[in-house]
């Protein structure tokens, strides 16, 4: 390959792959065209994209992002699966798809510039919470003791009300209310 050609992939590497935080490298050697077919229209379908790279190429574009942590993984064939909402749904997706999918070979990962090598990596990646799920649950923490609080605070509230309710119930009728001692 010319110098030219490859600074045109390089460069169309850095467009495709510029802003992406994280990503998957897989590998898909011996997945035949109807299999690459199908697991790039299901990716696409949850706005994914997987990507066959030329390493040494992709390296050079990847220098002084967030996918450079990916360099130690781009050995062999490699394909780039990236997109979706988050990398954790990336790498989920991908996970499951493996288990399905022999031919799929899971290499690394990466999430804001972190390495993640391997099959263990990539499957303790898609077992993280995604940005929104752990939002929610920093709001369900922070939320918890305040509804504990409110629940103390009507909890014994309720009872008086309901003595209080229920002594009125008895004047009303012109019962007498015995006092006891406790």
């Amino acid at each position: 390959m010319s110098k030219p050609v490859k600074d045109l992939v390089v460069a169309e590497y850095r467009r495709r792959f510029g802003g992406v935080e994280g990503a998957v490298v897989v590998q898909i050697r011996g997945l035949d065209a109807l299999g690459t077919a199908k697991l790039r229209g299901d990716l696409r379908k949850k706005a994914m994209r997987i990507s066959v790279v030329k390493n040494t190429l992709a390296r050079k574009a990847f220098e002084g992002t967030a996918l450079s942590a990916l360099h130690p993984a781009l050995a062999g064939p490699s394909a780039i699966v990236y997109g979706g909402q988050s990398v954790v749904d990336v790498a989920r997706e991908i996970v499951d798809r493996a288990k399905k999918v022999k031919e799929i070979e899971l290499k690394a990962a990466c999430l804001d510039g972190e390495f993640y090598g391997g099959v263990d990596g990539v499957t303790k990646l898609s077992t993280m919470p995604t940005r929104e799920e752990a939002l929610c649950q920093v709001v369900t923490l922070f939320l918890s003791p305040a509804k504990k609080l409110v629940a103390a605070a009507l909890g014994p509230g309720g009872r008086v009300m309901g003595v209080v309710k229920e002594i009125q119930t008895r004047l009303e009728r012109g019962e007498a209310i015995a006092r006891t001692s406790g």
